[in-house]
């Protein structure tokens, strides 16, 4: 009986990522595909630490900072802030 509960949970956590988009899973995201899901997306409530942990969930190489976050794609360092009740989860800029 604990197998089945333990197949039946593995079942659950690991379905989705076998449906996610092929550049979040493959890790070859780019910053079209960044600003794509963070423009799709609001929490008018998202600090920088629970942005960063949205953007780890999807294979971004994100460090929450002060009041923002840093995202590294390719070679190139993105600043990505918090934006509050406007639309989308943050503003983007790059650093580097």
């Amino acid at each position: 009986m604990m197998i089945r509960q333990i197949v039946a949970s593995l079942i659950v956590v690991l379905a989705p990522l076998a449906f996610a988009p092929a550049s979040y899973a493959s890790g070859s995201a780019d910053s079209s595909d960044l600003s794509k899901l963070i423009s799709q997306n609001e929490d008018a409530r998202m600090t920088a630490e629970d942005l960063a942990f949205f953007l780890a969930t999807h294979n971004y190489d994100a460090t929450p900072k002060d009041e923002f976050v840093q995202v590294k794609i390719n070679d190139t360092i993105y600043k990505l802030v918090p934006n509050g009740v406007a639309p989308g989860l943050a503003n983007m800029s790059i650093i580097i």
